[in-house]
């Protein structure tokens, strides 16, 4: 099983980036797949997922508004549309994989639920 991301960088506040996570080795439209970001010297925060079959979304407080996540079943890959970023975002980026994700990403568990499949992470800096 392999989730890659891509789409990280450099950006000015205000700007945008899309990232995506193209996703192997499972059946992808079985799966709900999440977003979720760990800056230096802060615990892991989920942003975002997008559930298997009814495509149902979920945003973290910090992100709604201003990110979007779209899945591509053609593709098998999974959209963070990311706009008017800020230094806050400043974080690397992960894509997870996991059939219960959104419901524990709604749910906010955090750090008590471990999705089964992870992406290595892509880097997002944000300059003031």
């Amino acid at each position: 099983v392999q989730l890659v991301e891509s789409g990280g960088g450099l950006v000015q506040a205000g700007g945008s980036l899309r990232l995506s996570c193209v996703v192997s080795g499972i059946t992808f439209d079985d799966y709900a797949i999440g977003w979720f970001r760990q800056a230096p010297g802060k615990e892991r925060e989920g942003v975002s997922c997008i559930n298997s079959g009814d495509d149902r979304t979920w945003y973290s407080d910090s992100v709604k508004g201003r990110f979007t996540i779209s899945r591509d079943s053609a593709k098998n890959t999974v959209y963070l549309q990311m706009n008017a970023l800020k230094p806050e975002d400043t974080a690397v980026y992960y894509c997870a994989a996991d059939f219960n994700l959104f419901i524990s990403m709604e749910a906010e568990l955090g750090g008590l639920y471990e999705p089964e499949y992870w992406g290595q992470g892509t880097q997002v800096t944000i300059s003031s």
